[in-house]
């Protein structure tokens, strides 16, 4: 089979073959390390975070995130009945979308759908199952990664010709920083997150020991199928106030509005590894999801992963946005710039 893809810069020994797509695309392994001795790897298939190696005061390397050892394992988990998206970036919009449908300009736009009659996390084929083009690595301080794709008009019909390019940096002060940056041919919807489970005490481990703060007042009240109704539920005295540190949820899928004059998201602390991270983001929103149908899949080093394996924060806009006029809007214009950031920082206390 024909190789196909390979970038000029995979002569270093940083970035290595992870595998081969189907139809014979090259999928890339490139691993970053900050002065402090983090290592992060992400691959170009669905631009993945697959390992997060945080050094402990006691010279122990924990994994703090999900993932496969090779590429058959993140394409197969997207067979499973309800794909867990370890690590990857979704788009072109996180989060579900009423029946698939949504009104621009006066114009109908029927998506595809992929979660019961509903579309989620971009369509059948959204930015977590594309290859995406690695555009260049940095390895020197604060080391970093750029990587692009371009969303053809029309793909899972959504309109305009996207581009988006994303950049990983890996900060000398511990943090992983997320930068999106997206332009449209035309009108459109966007709203991208990442998504990643992270287990402060280690990928091999649960979250339900450790403790998570959130920095909000209110969630989205949803339908049994996690659709928006369009009102928002006050958490005072409710079992989803998070304002203070609480045990992580056994199970939770829900969406946070954050206070939009402060950059702090969430929070969550191992009190095992005195670990804490932080997330920092200039979105309207995090969505917080532990459980669901995340049983007994096979991870990287033979680990067998669970419903409370991991826990999520995915900063976002709204979910199903586009139909509600009072959430903030998701509408990118014609040859306007999305801009996004959000920060993983990680302490030890």
């Amino acid at each position: 089979m024909e190789i196909k893809n390979i970038p000029h810069f995979i002569m270093d020994a940083a970035a290595e073959l992870f595998g081969i797509m189907p139809n014979g695309v090259a999928v890339y392994s490139c691993e970053l390390t900050n002065k402090n001795g983090m290592r992060f790897k992400v691959i170009n298939y669905g631009a993945t975070i697959t390992s997060f190696k945080i050094p402990l005061k006691n010279d122990k390397m924990i994994d703090v995130v999900l993932g496969f050892d090779n590429l058959e394992g993140y394409l197969k988990s997207f067979d499973l009945e309800s794909a867990p998206y370890l690590g990857a970036t979704v788009g072109r919009f996180a989060g579900r979308i009423n029946k698939g449908t949504f009104e621009l300009n006066g114009r109908i736009f029927g998506l595809n759908i992929n979660s019961n009659m509903h579309s989620l996390h971009g369509g059948n084929l959204g930015f977590s199952k594309v290859v995406w083009d690695i555009k260049s690595i940095n390895y020197g301080d604060n080391p970093s990664i750029k990587l692009m794709y371009a969303s053809q008009n029309n793909d899972e019909n959504y309109p305009g010709d996207l581009l988006v390019e994303l950049t990983y940096t890996l900060s000398e002060e511990n943090e992983l920083i997320i930068e999106y940056h997206a332009t449209s041919t035309e009108d459109t919807i966007v709203n991208l997150t990442h998504h990643s489970y992270f287990n402060l005490d280690g990928h091999n481990s649960d979250v339900s020991s450790q403790k998570m703060s959130v920095n909000s007042k209110e969630i989205l009240e949803t339908t049994n199928e996690n659709i928006p109704t369009g009102k928002f539920l006050d958490l005072d005295n409710s079992s989803f106030d998070f304002s203070s540190f609480k045990k992580c949820p056994a199970k939770i899928d829900t969406t946070f509005i954050l206070n939009q004059e402060e950059e702090l998201a969430a929070s969550l602390f191992s009190e095992k590894n005195k670990l804490k991270m932080s997330v920092y983001t200039d979105q309207p929103a995090v969505h917080i999801y532990v459980g669901g149908n995340c049983e007994a899949i096979k991870g990287k080093e033979n680990v067998l992963y669970h419903s409370l394996s991991g826990i999520c924060f995915e900063t976002q806009n709204f979910p199903d946005a586009p139909n509600h006029k009072h959430f903030p809007s998701s509408v990118l214009k014609k040859n306007a710039s999305y801009e996004q950031k959000t920060i993983y920082k990680f302490e030890i206390l």
